[in-house]
């Protein structure tokens, strides 16, 4: 079509050593995760431990790209893009899995604003969707020969992002609600749990909080498009991006939910016994009827 302008896959020159930085960074924590998740079979953060693969594959694909400057390969391009845009709605799915086990682990669905069986499978469901749509937007773009496509392609992208945005905003809200209950009306198991279950429900919201911004920073970088600062700017993506989704992987492995799982079913939350002197901490403990409440 006349007028049409051919789609440039990138707006600067991918740096390798950037690149080749957070490759390593994402190894690093990404193979931790995959140390605790197998040692404290922690199974329901395996799509969290698929988001750190994410991370890790996505920025080989751009250091190959950085080798190929300007003749990109669409090949890595359509990798870097796409698994790094989709990794976030992968540690989602997890941190969203999390707070449902807190509640159940405190006694404390009373206080929550969603049963607790259904808030995970009602955020996860967001989640899916979110996946979905910049999926959608983010083939549109890899295949796209014209500005015009690609500018569809990041309004498909963009609306994916806001809906990751609303359900993460609206996520914060109910965990939230449920903390500031529970802390004035705390249940008879939240007084006495030894779990640091309200340090996890603070790492919940520094991890949200990380995601939300980067959500934030991906919508105004399509937003803007092409011609914008953020996309012909490559420092930008590092600093709002891969810096945010690195420091979120490292909370959890300071973090790890370990704690409210068991080893035998991974449903069911360590034992808390204030007396006896037994060990508090071990790996084995109470069912507090996860799996029988769909979580």
């Amino acid at each position: 079509m006349a007028g049409e302008t051919k789609y440039t896959l990138y707006h600067y020159s991918p740096s390798f050593v950037a690149a080749a930085i957070f490759i390593v960074l994402f190894i690093a924590t990404t193979t931790a995760h995959s140390y605790q998740l197998l040692r404290r079979r922690t199974w329901y953060f395996i799509p969290f431990l698929i988001g750190g693969f994410f991370e890790v594959f996505g920025y080989i694909g751009r250091a190959v790209n950085s080798k190929q400057t300007p003749n990109w390969a669409t090949g890595p391009y359509i990798m870097q893009s796409l698994l790094m845009l989709l990794a976030p709605t992968f540690f989602a799915a997890s941190i969203y899995m999390i707070l449902g086990r807190i509640i159940l682990l405190t006694d404390g669905e009373i206080h929550s604003l969603i049963r607790a069986r259904w808030l995970t499978k009602f955020f996860v469901a967001g989640d899916v969707l979110s996946f979905f749509t910049q999926s959608a937007g983010g083939g549109m773009i890899a295949k796209a020969k014209t500005s015009s496509d690609a500018q569809l392609g990041t309004h498909v992208i963009t609306v994916g992002l806001a809906i990751q945005l609303l359900f993460f905003g609206f996520f914060m809200f109910v965990a939230a609600v449920f903390h500031r209950r529970i802390v004035l009306r705390p249940t008879d198991v939240s007084r006495t749990l030894d779990v640091p279950w309200q340090l996890y429900l603070v790492v919940l919201y520094a991890a949200s909080a990380l995601i939300i911004v980067r959500s934030i920073f991906r919508i105004v970088e399509y937003v803007q498009g092409s011609d914008g600062t953020l996309l012909g700017h490559e420092v930008y993506s590092y600093v709002f991006d891969a810096t945010l989704m690195f420091i979120t992987m490292v909370l959890f492995n300071v973090y790890h939910p370990w704690k409210i799982i068991s080893k035998e079913k991974g449903l069911a939350m360590v034992e808390s016994e204030p007396a006896g002197g037994r060990d508090v901490e071990r790996g084995r403990g109470e069912t507090y009827g996860l799996a029988e409440r769909g979580l």
